[in-house]
């Protein structure tokens, strides 16, 4: 079941989060992106942080990976993004739409 929940709802729901993947200089390896894609079929909506100081290749690279991973970008606030996929089936354990964050 998806909730339709609207953009200031995930925001707010984003604020609480803490980034789970951390992208650097390096740049987007095979293994960051399988982690990113793991963690939003088990979350649904996740917070990474890109440290990339170039402003438009950092957000070239959130959209690669929105793009790549079928994702949709919530909120980019520096070096931190918010990106929502909604799970096919969703575990009220793990999706932090239907859980209640502390």
């Amino acid at each position: 079941m998806k909730h339709a929940l609207n953009q200031k709802q995930l925001r707010q729901i984003g604020h609480q989060l803490k980034s789970v993947v951390m992208i650097s200089d390096n740049g987007l390896t095979p293994n960051i992106l399988d982690d990113i894609d793991l963690r939003l079929d088990k979350n649904e909506l996740i917070k990474i942080k890109v440290a990339i100081e170039d402003r438009t290749a950092k957000k070239a690279l959130i959209l690669d990976i929105c793009n790549t991973l079928h994702a949709e970008l919530i909120q980019q606030t520096g070096h931190t993004a918010l990106l929502l996929r909604y799970a096919e089936t969703q575990d009220p354990k793990l999706s932090n739409l239907l859980r209640p964050l502390d």
